[in-house]
């Protein structure tokens, strides 16, 4: 079984923070997008009126950062998708960049998939209104299916260099943060927990699982499947085990129809749920022991998983999409994601520099079992992605939604 670890991951950070050592970067191999993406910006602009912020590749290229600031102010808003308030502290991060640049920040579909913000980017290429985004979250198939369809723009934040992971060289996409993944339980309702992946096939979970989004279309529902597999004698090249291990769970009636959120979690009506672990221990600080939550690192598989960063091509506000860029990579958007229990990608820096405090760092999983983890690289995340897309209907035949 090939496993692609560290380098591919943020999580490596973790070891890193550790000892205060520096991590490799790995970059990926260009590809062709459209026109509007690639298209060479202006450079050396003499006015800000001279700038086209939609080709504007850093901050520099557009005057610099006083030159940013101002246009993405002169626009006044800023369109983002599939952002949750408690999704890695999205809701700060989305006030302070608000409070901190008189930006309006307009939320479009906070529960989307992947696959649906870029179909979002798809549906407005021509629409300059409030469901066009100017940014995407999505998981890591995603950023090269969208640089190929020519759906991103290229774009480098000023602290470039300190993201670690897989980013594309030219700057179309590139990590934001990392978790793991695990069994998130409502223990008011579930008194014998499972503490791996076949306990789940027990008849007294029947009716208790489910999945945090829909397998052909949400990164997070996709890599469970993945993760399955691998705990059920796949491999990060043989994804099929996952999807027959759903189709047990499906055929026991242990697993449920519904897309689990922190509604459903909260009220019992999912009380098994497979979620990243950043998101879990937001839920368990915000429940306050009502309910009960437990958090389970399944035993036999550590799986981790990151997302990734980008500027739609078709960005009604352009200049306010990258200065959002600039905020979430700068000292202070690390540090909100870092309380919202993520692992930023320029964590290592942030940790070499002193910046960090100590009350954040105790928030993450332990550096030895995150060293565990098995991530895939982003040919093996494309595959699945598409492998699970095409088979779940055939494989499991069971709707979530």
């Amino acid at each position: 079984m090939r496993q692609m670890r560290a380098p591919y991951l943020l999580l490596a950070s973790v070891l890193a923070l550790a000892a205060c050592a520096q991590l490799p970067t790995a970059t990926q191999a260009p590809q062709a997008g459209n026109q509007v993406a690639t298209q060479a910006p202006a450079t050396e602009p003499t006015t800000q009126a001279a700038v086209d912020w939609s080709k504007v590749r850093s901050a520099e290229e557009g005057g610099g950062m006083e030159a940013l600031i101002a246009a993405a102010k002169a626009e006044g808003e800023l369109n983002v998708i599939a952002l949750p308030d408690d999704w890695c502290n999205y809701g700060e991060m989305m006030r302070t960049f608000s409070e901190k640049y008189g930006i309006k920040v307009n939320s479009i579909n906070p529960e989307a998939s992947s696959a649906e913000e870029l179909q979002a980017i798809r549906d407005n290429r021509e629409n300059k209104g409030p469901q066009a985004p100017d940014v995407i979250d999505v998981g890591p198939a995603f950023g090269p299916l969208a640089k190929e369809e020519g759906l991103i723009a290229p774009y480098k934040v000023q602290t470039w260099d300190t993201i670690e992971g897989e980013k594309d060289p030219e700057g179309y996409f590139y990590p934001d943060y990392s978790g793991v993944l695990v069994f998130e339980v409502n223990t008011d309702v579930v008194k014998d927990v499972p503490r791996d992946w076949k306990d789940l096939l027990d008849p007294k979970y029947k009716g208790q699982i489910a999945l945090a989004g829909d397998p052909r279309s949400s990164n997070q529902a996709i890599q469970t499947v993945y993760a399955a597999a691998l705990a059920n004698g796949g491999s990060l090249d043989n994804i099929q085990p996952g999807l027959d291990f759903f189709k047990e769970l499906n055929a026991r009636g242990n697993l449920l129809p519904l897309i689990a959120n922190t509604g459903s979690i909260a009220k019992g009506e999912t009380p098994i749920t497979f979620q990243w672990n950043y998101l879990a221990l937001a839920n368990k600080d915000n429940f306050k022991g009502n309910p009960p939550l437990e958090i389970v690192y399944p035993e036999s598989v550590t799986w981790g998983g990151y997302y990734l960063q980008a500027i739609s091509a078709y960005a009604p506000h352009p200049a306010a999409a990258r200065l959002w860029q600039e905020f979430l990579y700068s000292d202070e958007g690390q540090l909100i994601w870092l309380k919202g229990y993520c692992i930023p990608a320029r964590y290592s820096d942030l940790v070499k520099r002193g910046v960090v405090p100590e009350d954040l760092k105790a928030k993450l999983p332990s550096p030895e079992l995150l060293a565990k983890a098995i991530v895939p690289n982003k040919d093996q995340l494309e595959y699945a992605r598409a492998y699970v897309k095409e088979n779940w209907d055939k494989v499991v035949g069971l709707d979530i939604k």
